[in-house]
């Protein structure tokens, strides 16, 4: 089908250029939080343009991304004391891989050179994120080109035998790694995964347990533990990091790293950062250059972009968008209750603000036909959705009114049938 040329956005939606409109039911890949031209974000990012647009941070800094860099600490209660900023999802996990291999060879360990990742896990497209990527389609053209990394089981609960819970396929998919790093952990810098959601997979929701299980394991063989929240985080699963789901009493088990980009500057400008921990950073801390950490992207910390995210961490606390959130979410998940009960449908889900389910279909290889015919009648009725083969998602912005909310749940019933016919 032809290319839509959007010509502006407004809340929640987008409008073509024959003043077509199109609900964004992805948040235009998962990046756009509090709608299109949104007021707030759009004169902060006005003011900062009068000030400062740019300057490097070798030797440099600057107030948007000192504020930043503090609002996210406190936002871990200082557990990840400390921010590198880069443009994108992926240079964030390139990152993140690096700064892991880098500090184990500062720390002596230089056999730590490997990496373990999740089946069916997405980190990225660059060569290094490619490397811990486990989807066919992304990885083949590429192959050669790729650093090894050891694929270990997901915990995604849709392979839950009768009588499984979503916690059992946790616990196996946690003893598959145990049992990995029993014998690879001499050789491994870290383990990465997309906390609750493996998004690129089809949305593939595990149950928290899997989180704590995995820390404890990183801990007992001294790997690194680092969270792709590239997509989950920033209050798309109900909590603002997605990994704040894990807990030990009271206590949230923090990764070592987490990489977050996508929402964090609202859907305005490619903004990325890893946090980590003030060990790590004191590992880097060094009068010899080769031990420094050796990464720099000229847009590092961009101020239009951090003041972007400033005024989107802003909205989340004055106007409590978690818990308007959770009021949103349980709104969202009653409207589309006949989808779920539909007995075309299996395996419907939700966390946060993201629901999936899978179609039934009647031949395994019409999931490439199902998705295209899918988002094109999606566009037929105002509303941009991308299946992911088989797997049909909703992840809206956090502005949907009642009306909106009534809206998109009808349409996609009705997409649903008529693509299913």
């Amino acid at each position: 089908m032809p290319l839509i040329p959007v010509s502006y956005g407004r809340g929640a939606w987008l409008f073509d250029a024959n003043g077509k409109r199109y609900l964004d039911g992805i948040s235009s890949w998962w990046v756009n939080l509090f709608g299109h031209a949104n007021p707030r974000i759009n004169a902060a990012v006005k003011d900062q343009l009068d000030t400062l647009e740019h300057a490097m941070l070798a030797g440099f800094t600057h107030e948007p991304v000192i504020c930043l860099s503090e609002k996210l600490s406190a936002l871990t209660d200082g557990v990840l004391g400390h921010c590198f900023y880069a443009s994108d999802g992926a240079s964030a996990v390139e990152i993140a891989l690096k700064m892991s291999f880098h500090f184990w060879r500062n720390a002596g360990r230089n056999s730590k050179q490997e990496f373990i990742c999740l089946k069916g896990g997405y980190h990225g497209e660059t060569l290094g994120a490619l490397a811990v990527t486990d989807v066919k389609v992304f990885r083949d053209a590429y192959g050669p080109l790729l650093h090894r990394a050891y694929v270990v089981a997901s915990p995604d609960a849709r392979q839950a035998r009768d009588g499984e819970t979503a916690a059992d396929v946790a616990r196996h998919a946690a003893a598959d790694l145990e049992e990995c790093l029993q014998a690879h952990a001499e050789t491994t810098a870290a383990v990465i995964l997309e906390p609750l959601v493996q998004c690129a997979t089809g949305m593939a929701m595990h149950d928290p347990i899997y989180l704590r299980l995995v820390r404890a394991l990183c801990d007992r063989y001294q790997v690194h533990l680092i969270a792709d929240e590239i997509a989950v985080g920033c209050g798309r699963t109900g909590t603002f990091f997605a990994f704040e789901n894990a807990h030990e009493g009271t206590r949230i088990i923090w990764p070592d790293f987490v990489c977050l980009s996508k929402g964090i500057s609202g859907g305005y400008l490619p903004l990325s950062l890893v946090m980590t921990r003030d060990y790590i950073y004191q590992g880097f801390y060094h009068r010899d250059v080769a031990r420094g950490f050796l990464h720099s992207h000229s847009y590092t910390g961009n101020p239009l972009a951090c003041r972007a995210a400033l005024a989107t961490l802003d909205i989340f606390e004055t106007d409590d968008v978690l818990n308007q959130n959770r009021i949103r979410a349980a709104k969202i998940s009653r409207a589309l209750q006949p989808l779920a009960q539909h007995d075309k449908v299996r395996h419907f889900r939700q966390q946060g603000m993201i629901w999936a389910f899978d179609a039934v279909l009647d031949d395994a290889n019409a999931a490439t036909t199902f998705s295209r015919r899918f988002f094109a009648g999606a566009l037929k009725h105002e509303l941009l959705l991308r299946p992911i083969g088989c797997s049909v998602y909703l992840m809206p912005p956090y502005i949907l009114d009642d009306e909106e909310i009534a809206g998109v749940a009808a349409r996609i019933l009705k997409v649903f049938e008529e693509v299913m016919k």
